[in-house]
């Protein structure tokens, strides 16, 4: 073999070399398998919420349920869109199911999609996208929530104002001053808690009470050594 022949053969491979570190280098993600063949990793919590989000598509429903469960304990912003798009499943506690993990996840762009749901033909469903949406406390809710304030069905609508007064925007007031007209005792009873809670929210000071004690110092004792050390009279 020619001298030109092994460094031709040489300069090939060390090429192929740096070019596979340079790989490497560029995509910490990736790494080398077994087979020489380059792989993507993944966590074992991804994996988890990856095989939890395939269960929400299983044929029977009490699987549907627990994989819902499952992904709400797990709190991965991961699995959000495969829950939103399970609050159009056929059964109704997989789709309340779903919006409980939704809630428990608190990611703000399922928020569409859950007061979309204040409009199910089921009323359990709809109380509980209100509560999901008062653990959201997202504004972008509160045109959604001040709709289904007059729902035909008295718990959807306890729910609602509850969940008004949690977002606390201002732009519910009118609405909830109407409740306090509702046949429902309790719902007028949640609706005067959530006007007192949009009206203490921040930059209401005007309802804040007076301090009853001016004094700055309210400790009557001035002595700042509240324990002092016994005086011992020495006779000679």
């Amino acid at each position: 073999m020619s001298p030109l022949t092994v460094f031709i053969r040489t300069l090939f491979k060390s090429s192929a070399i740096f070019l596979g570190v340079g790989v490497i280098f560029l995509n910490p993600a990736l790494d080398w398998s077994t087979r020489g063949a380059v792989t993507a990793q993944k966590s074992s919590s991804e994996a988890a919420v990856d095989a939890l989000t395939l269960a929400l598509k299983d044929a029977d429903a009490g699987v549907r349920r627990e994989a819902c469960a499952a992904l709400g304990q797990m709190r991965s912003a991961r699995a959000v869109p495969a829950l939103i798009d399970t609050l159009k499943d056929s059964d109704v506690d997989v789709r309340s199911r779903a919006m409980s993990a939704l809630a428990q996840i608190r990611d703000t762009r399922a928020t569409t999609a859950i007061a979309g749901a204040l409009k199910d033909a089921d009323a359990g469903v709809r109380a509980r996208a209100a509560s999901a949406l008062a653990e959201l406390r997202d504004t972008a809710s509160v045109d959604a929530l001040i709709a289904a304030i007059k729902d035909a069905d008295v718990n959807v609508r306890r729910h609602v104002v509850r969940a008004l007064g949690e977002i606390g925007d201002a732009r519910a007031l009118p609405a909830l001053t109407a409740v306090l007209k509702d046949e429902d005792a309790n719902v007028r009873r949640r609706a005067v808690a959530a006007i007192a809670e949009i009206s203490d929210g921040p930059g209401n000071n005007h309802w804040q009470r007076p301090n009853p004690n001016p004094n700055p110092n309210p400790n009557p004792n001035p002595n700042p050594n509240p324990n002092p050390r016994p005086m011992v009279r020495i006779w000679r």
